[in-house]
Order: C-alpha cells, then sequence, then structure tokens
C-alpha cells in the first residue's frame, strides 16, 4: 500500500508539472481549449511514467532518507518519461497541440517537483532527528567495522548493531567468500569484494576518507583461505586495526577501542575554542537562500550535469560520482560528492599508478575550471554544506586545534579560498574561516561568491592584508586559535 501511495504521489506530481508547463508556455494565458487538446499527451506522460518509476524503483525509495543517488535517479526516471512520452505521443497524435519547447520545460519542472518534494522530506527528518543551536556539541565518533564473512552471524551481529549500537558504531562494508555476490548489499551495507582483497579494500575505503577501525570475522577463521587468513594477519600486525575474530568469541565487544590518531583528528568530539556561532538572524536566511539557489541552478544545469558524467564515463571511467568523507558542521561525517577526475589508484595487478597517469586531459580540465565539484549541489540541497563556508577538508587535515572552524556549514567556496586558498598555512585559512563565522552576511557571501569567478579564471591570489586583518580581529575579540601541536604534526606523517 504505501508504494502504491508513493507511485500516485509522484503520478500526481507529474501531472502537475506538466500543466504547469504549459502554463509557463503559454505565459499563463492558457484557454480551457488548449488544457483540453494538451489532455492526451499528459495521458501519454502519465502511461510511460508508471513503468519507468517502477523501473527505476522510485517507488520503493524512502524519501526521508533520500540521497544524492535518488536525485540521480529521478532524473533518469524524468528523460526516459519525456522521451517516451514524445515518441508514444507522436506517433498516437503527431504531438497535436504540444509546442516543441514543451518537452523539455516539462522535464525540467518534474525533476524540480520530483527533487524537491524529497529533499523537504529529508530536511524534516533531520530537522526532528538533529536538534541545533549554539550549545550542540558533535557527538562522539564513531567506529568504522568492516565485516568478514557473509552468513547468518553476518546478519546477527548486523542487526544487533542496528538495535543497540546507535551511532556509535558504523558497518562501511563486507567481504564475501564468492565472487557472484561482490557489488550487492545486504541491509543497506555494500558488498565490496572477498577476504583475500582486504588489503585493496581498505586503500580504496581510506581514498574515500574512511579509516577501518576494526575487521570483524564472521567466518570461522579456520574456513578462511590461505591467502585471506594471512592477508588478515599482516594488516593486524602492520597496523593498528584491531582483527576481531567473532565467529570463535562469538559475543559483541562491551567497549570501543581507542580511535587512530588519523581518524580522530577530523571527527573526535571536541568544544571550539573560545567562540560561538553568533545568533543572527542570516543564519536561518542563509539556509533557505542555499536551498533556492540549487534548486534555481540543478534543474537549468542537468543537461550539463549530465554531458560532463557522460564525458568522466568515456574518459575516466566508471563510477562517474567520487566522494569522500568529510567532517560537516560540528564535525559530524557527510559524504562529500565530486565528478571523477582520476582512474583507479591500482592497476590490473595491483601495482600502484603514480598521479600523473591516473589525471586524464579531462579530469585537469575538470579541476582547473572547478566543474568537477558541480555534484556538490545536492550536498548544498541536502543541507550538508552552503555555497559560502569553510571548506570541507579531509579528516587527517582537520585537527582538533581548528575545530572552531567547523561551527558553521561548509561552503562550496569560502572567504580563506577567496584570499589565499591552498597558498597560505592552515593556521591562516583557520583565522579566515572563523572570522567568516564571525561576520558572516549577505553582502559579505556576495562578494565571496564574486571573487569566486576571477580565482577559477586566473588562479589563487594571497591577500596578506586581509590575513592580517583576520588575526588582528579575532585578536580584539579574545578568539585565539593555537597553533597546530607537533605531537598532531608527527601523528599525521
Amino acid at each position: 500500500m504505501r508504494r502504491r501511495f508513493l507511485l500516485i504521489l509522484d503520478l500526481g506530481l507529474i501531472a502537475l508539472a506538466s500543466l504547469f508547463a504549459l502554463v509557463l508556455r503559454d505565459n499563463f494565458e492558457t484557454t480551457f481549449d488548449k488544457f483540453w487538446g494538451f489532455t492526451p499527451y499528459i495521458g501519454v506522460t502519465l502511461l510511460v511514467a508508471v513503468p519507468a518509476l517502477i523501473l527505476c524503483g522510485l517507488d520503493r525509495s524512502i524519501w526521508r532518507l533520500s540521497a544524492m543517488a535518488d536525485y540521480l535517479l529521478v532524473v533518469v526516471c524524468v528523460v526516459l518519461v519525456v522521451l517516451g512520452a514524445v515518441a508514444l505521443g507522436f506517433t498516437v497524435n503527431r504531438l497535436e497541440g504540444v509546442a516543441r519547447s514543451l518537452p523539455i520545460l516539462q522535464g525540467l519542472l518534474m525533476v524540480f517537483a520530483m527533487v524537491g518534494v524529497r529533499v523537504l522530506a529529508r530536511l524534516r527528518h533531520a530537522s526532528r532527528s538533529h536538534p541545533s543551536g549554539p550549545g550542540v556539541m558533535v557527538r562522539e565518533a564513531c567506529e568504522h567495522v568492516l565485516i568478514v564473512g557473509l552468513n547468518r552471524i553476518s546478519e546477527l551481529y548486523m542487526r544487533s548493531l542496528a538495535e543497540f549500537a546507535g551511532d556509535q558504531i558504523k558497518i562501511v562494508g563486507l567481504l564475501a567468500t564468492e565472487e557472484r555476490h561482490s557489488g550487492r548489499q545486504i541491509q543497506q551495507v555494500p558488498l565490496l569484494g572477498r577476504p583475500e582483497e582486504v588489503a585493496t579494500i581498505l586503500r580504496n575505503l581510506e581514498v574515500h576518507g574512511i579509516f577501518v577501525d576494526r575487521l570483524v570475522v564472521t567466518t570461522p577463521f579456520a574456513l578462511l583461505s590461505t591467502a585471506a587468513q594471512n592477508e588478515l594477519l599482516t594488516i593486524e600486525k602492520a597496523s593498528d586495526i584491531e582483527l576481531d575474530l567473532f565467529a570463535e568469541r562469538n559475543r559483541l565487544s562491551a567497549g570501543h577501542r581507542q580511535k587512530r590518531a588519523r581518524a580522530a583528528a577530523g571527527q573526535a568530539s571536541f568544544a571550539p575554542p573560545g567562540p560561538t556561532l553568533p545568533q543572527r538572524s542570516y543564519w536561518r536566511i542563509k539556509r533557505a537562500l542555499d536551498i533556492a539557489l540549487a534548486l534555481g541552478l540543478i534543474v537549468p544545469l542537468a543537461p550539463v550535469l549530465g554531458a560532463l558524467a557522460c564525458l568522466v564515463a568515456v574518459d575516466v571511467g566508471w563510477p562517474v560520482i567520487f566522494w569522500q568523507q568529510r567532517p560537516g558542521r560540528f564535525g559530524r561525517p557527510f559524504r562529500l560528492y565530486k565528478f571523477r577526475t582520476m582512474a583507479a589508484a591500482h592497476d590490473s595487478s595491483g601495482v600502484a599508478l603514480p598521479e600523473e597517469r591516473r589525471l586524464s586531459f579531462t579530469g585537469r580540465l575538470l579541476r582547473r575550471l572547478r566543474l568537477d565539484e558541480l555534484p556538490q549541489l545536492f550536498n548544498i540541497l541536502c543541507g550538508d554544506m552552503s555555497f559560502v563556508g569553510p571548506r570541507p577538508l579531509l579528516p587527517v587535515d582537520q585537527p582538533t586545534a581548528y575545530a572552531a572552524r567547523l561551527m558553521a556549514p561548509p561552503g562550496l567556496t569560502g572567504w580563506a579560498q577567496v584570499t589565499g586558498g591552498r597558498e597560505i598555512s592552515p593556521a591562516d585559512k583557520a583565522a579566515l574561516d572563523v572570522w567568516y563565522i564571525q561576520n558572516a552576511s549577505f553582502t559579505l557571501d556576495l562578494k565571496i561568491l564574486a571573487a569566486t569567478v576571477p580565482m577559477v579564471l586566473f588562479g589563487e591570489r594571497v591577500d596578506h592584508m586581509r590575513v592580517r586583518r583576520a588575526w588582528r580581529e579575532l585578536g580584539e575579540r579574545g578568539i585565539w586559535i593555537e597553533p597546530e601541536p607537533k605531537v598532531a604534526i608527527e601523528l599525521r606523517k
């Protein structure tokens, strides 16, 4: 019943978007005769939409837990519906009463409506789940677990964590002994490969900013292949990843191990030193502006995003979207999306490839023009990011000494980027980010957005006067960002 309701709701949105497209096309001067003549095309559109929605699985999605993959599926579904409706409508009545530009406008409005309701459902769910305010601090860092084995014990372990662990333990994937299971999912957890490939899988996860803390082996160790046993024992000896032979002891661990320093650098609990987020109405207005601008850009840029995705697929390879886990506001981890610009880190023999061989011409061009960051519009739409704010760093590059910069949502661009970017030190970047948080306004955001264009076209330039001003004003307000401890630097090395 629930799936039928979602299907009917999406069909209603498609019908409304189609009617509104007609109204816009006629500049709000549509007559009843035009509406009546447009009715067959709407019927054809709905007829095509039913199998398209089912084929794309949109009737099975959970709107309040929607993510970028769901929004991309909406775009794919809309393209299928529009193309199918045009083809079928031309066969039925030669698209009588349908202007040539109408299907394009119809498709854009369909994407806007279907993505919009899913984003609103997610935002409503997030507002209930995560109360915000100046007194909210970061939740305790979660432990990342990789499960080795696919059996009833694995299922029991996963259900136990879902019931009792909450956000304290996160399963990043499973390893199955049979190759045919790779690429599938169990309880929304992906099967990443075989136990013999565990070292490669750990390296790939680290590329995405995820550092595994514990390997939970749910298959009796003696039943694993010799190669898999050797890989697991080598990882236990050569790293600080805990090897948990769960099948042998057959019970959950009573506590959590100490987090590795490199993961703790970006995800540990912290209390921002000194300042708190200024309580101004602009922060609420800023979120509304982000939603409106993100939706206003995603719809017209949908063809561009599709073209870039095809270009990346041909030149760089699949998948076209690359993600990394980054610390967001108050250190809460989120997935930052980009177009993929580099080929796989290792060749078919497992040999590491140098960066110059992995970065293609397309990748260099996308990076140079910052086009690889266009998928972050969906991060902004979901509330993980803002158009303007401190740039999200990798966990290893976000030490607790500079935790104050995490008081605001991370941004697509920021004051530190247009003031010097990669040409200034981490301490200066942090000072500029905290200065922005204390002085954020609509005028300042417009200034940053305007300065981003020449920065993209002509490169980064350091404005030493702005850097000195940030340090001076932070000092006058009693806000100091201590230099990064040497201990943290050594641990990162």
